[in-house]
């Protein structure tokens, strides 16, 4: 397999439809050239969002791409969602995104054309200098950008953006590079801990659009506070970092 694609939904099936609309050129596109899954891991939905799911997957009309539903039995949140789906992910290459249109998936050519030799990992980048916001709500930039700001200045300079989820990691990153977190610190806290381990990241400049999709599940205040502890942790402790085993996939089947 030489790609795969992860994203963690939960309480999307209102949203599916355009999901599949928007992502299925994309997918046409990268099956042309490569072996390509997606990995749709949902996270404890209880709005039918896992039968939409499967039935996408069964009725895929995209010759050359298979699709793996996965499914939580209770909301654990993003972080745990993105472990499930590595440890069921199979490509050379796994990308993870949003559902949610904040990164256009017709993007994701452009970012893998960036994982070059000698890079680990490529992050979308809208706070790079060449990068871009359109329509983000100001609470939810404040954060964001906020928080990448405080990581450059704990961990390392030359990465703009350390909250995007939109990004392309080598297979090694995913299996021997562990986080803990079950929440949305889970993306931000497994590219710490791969810088910290030496990994090269190259940053994609993009735009990082307002939620094309849906209502954002994030709970802010939560969000918050886990970056807080984890920066503290980042600026006092040194952080013990241990492989990731990926056995057989975690999730689970209703």
């Amino acid at each position: 397999m030489d790609l795969s694609i992860v994203i963690p939904c939960y309480n999307e099936v209102e949203s599916l439809p355009s999901l599949w609309r928007d992502l299925s050129p994309a997918l046409d596109g990268l099956a042309r050239s490569r072996t390509v899954e997606l990995v749709l891991v949902d996270d404890g939905s209880a709005d039918g969002t896992y039968d939409s799911l499967a039935h996408m997957a069964a009725t895929c009309p995209i010759g050359g791409v298979q699709i793996q539903v996965l499914w939580h039995p209770r909301n654990r949140g993003l972080g745990a969602a993105l472990r499930t789906g590595f440890r069921s992910a199979r490509g050379d290459v796994v990308v993870t995104t949003d559902r949610d249109g904040t990164y256009r998936f017709a993007e994701i050519p452009a970012l893998l054309r960036s994982l070059t030799a000698g890079v680990d990992i490529v992050v979308a980048s809208p706070y790079h200098p060449q990068g871009g916001v359109a329509g983000v709500p100001p609470v939810r930039l404040l954060l964001s950008k906020g928080s990448s700001a405080l990581y450059r200045l704990l961990v390392s300079p030359a990465v703009h953006t350390y909250t995007s989820l939109f990004r392309a990691y080598r297979r090694a990153v995913v299996q021997d590079v562990a986080f803990e977190s079950d929440g949305f610190l889970g993306g931000t806290e497994l590219l710490v801990r791969a810088i910290l381990q030496g990994r090269r990241v190259a940053e994609y400049p993009t735009i990082l659009n307002v939620r094309a999709h849906g209502t954002s599940k994030a709970r802010l205040l939560r969000t918050i506070l886990a970056h807080v502890r984890f920066l503290g942790r980042v600026a006092l402790h040194p952080l013990r970092v241990q492989p990731l085993s990926l056995g057989a996939p975690t999730g689970d089947q209703p």
